[in-house]
């Protein structure tokens, strides 16, 4: 069994600043990519950021310049510093990580709960 667990979400204004972290657990070999992913109310899920193993990032264009994601790796944690939000970021955001279990030959999607973030004043 995998977990993703994620916190720090919550009412932020905007311009101002939150950190969100989520935490992997269980039965897991290795993690490949770890990332965030979110969604708005009658809106698709959508890529936000990834990062690999190696540090390599991706960025949404719409966060590029304001959140910066990061990881560590010994602690299979993933963060999202979000800087200066806005309230078109309010959504429910969603840990993500491409995983190998142990015992297992190929790799999966794991997932999170999502923890909701709201901009506003």
């Amino acid at each position: 069994q995998v977990q993703l667990v994620e916190s720090g979400g919550g009412l932020v204004q905007p311009g101002g600043s939150l950190r969100l972290s989520c935490a992997a657990s269980g039965s897991i070999f290795t993690i490949n990519v770890m990332g965030w992913y979110r969604q708005a109310p009658g809106k698709q899920r959508e890529l936000v950021a990834t990062i690999t193993t190696g540090g390599s990032t991706n960025y949404a264009d719409s966060v590029k310049g304001r959140f910066t994601i990061s990881r560590d790796n010994a602690k299979r944690t993933v963060y999202l510093e979000m800087n200066n939000p806005k309230p078109g970021d309010t959504a429910v955001y969603y840990c993500y990580a491409l995983l190998r279990q142990v015992g297992g030959s190929y790799e999966i999607n794991a997932w999170g709960q999502g923890t909701q973030v709201t901009v506003s004043s």
